[in-house]
């Protein structure tokens, strides 16, 4: 055999090796499930989580969208919405067994883009673009916590107590953020409500990476009977939230944020003693 047939030869082999076939394209939407303590390999993915999670990216994108053109109340209702987009994809995943490893990573990739860098660039927009070279820097340090929280809840799954997260949840944060927002972004903007949104997006963006810890709500049962009376709580509620719901809901996320130092200077405390 010539030199120039056995070159042919070792290149469709290489060709062979380097370029991937639909067989091996297909494989990468695979995921490994256990069924009944076997690993079972499963095509394609779940479409019912997965739009839910798109609609939470979806929403942090509008939320960018409708900043940089001056509608900032939009871009804080959308953050809210992918808030609650976000809360509904994984119960609904477990609700009907629709669990997956890229259910997961999606939902980590849309969270980012919905609670990380929508807030920071909604705030940016508002005001903080007036300071310059420290707006942007402080933007890009909720933008980083964002990230690092994201990154941390993802390795500590399984590892934690379920019944708190450590540092400050991100849809929290976003929503901490989106809340000022929407309540300030009538007012005139003076230098002193720009360092206040300094304040806050920063400070919002240091306590996503602490280790203050935060009460989940996981151990919630929602499936168990409840008195009369929770139902016509939870109608008021709504109905508080309907009369002022940029207030109300900042009011409410403050609050929650403030719980997680409180909780942790009260363990002090108690140590101490």
């Amino acid at each position: 055999m010539s030199n120039h047939e056995n070159n042919m030869d070792s290149a469709s082999l290489r060709s062979d090796v380097e370029s991937p076939d639909a067989t091996s394209v297909e494989s990468d939407l695979e995921d490994v499930e256990v069924v009944e303590g076997g690993k079972v390999r499963r095509r394609g993915i779940y479409l019912l989580p997965n739009l839910f999670t798109t609609g939470s990216l979806f929403s942090g994108f509008y939320a960018i969208v409708a900043a940089m053109n001056g509608q900032f109340d939009n871009a804080a209702v959308a953050i809210f919405v992918s808030m609650i987009l976000d809360g509904l994809d994984g119960r609904v995943a477990r609700l009907t067994n629709t669990q997956s490893r890229f259910g997961a990573e999606y939902d980590s990739l849309a969270d980012m883009v919905a609670f990380g860098v929508a807030p920071g660039l909604v705030a940016f927009t508002l005001n903080l673009q007036s300071l310059g070279n420290i707006g942007w820097i402080g933007t890009f340090i909720y933008v980083a916590g964002a990230a690092l929280r994201l990154a941390r809840f993802n390795t500590q799954i399984g590892s934690v107590d379920k019944k708190y997260f450590v540092g400050l949840p991100s849809p929290s944060a976003a929503a901490l953020v989106a809340g000022f927002v929407w309540v300030c972004h009538t007012a005139e903007q003076s230098l002193g409500l720009t360092i206040l949104t300094m304040i806050i997006v920063t400070g919002a963006g240091v306590l996503m990476v602490s280790n203050v810890l935060y009460y989940s709500f996981k151990e919630l049962d929602l499936k168990r009977r409840v008195p009369f009376a929770t139902v016509l709580v939870i109608v008021l509620i709504f109905a508080v939230i309907a009369l002022e719901p940029a207030i109300v809901l900042l009011l409410g996320f403050v609050v929650y944020i403030l719980s997680g130092p409180a909780m942790a200077l009260k363990r002090k405390f108690k140590a101490r003693n």
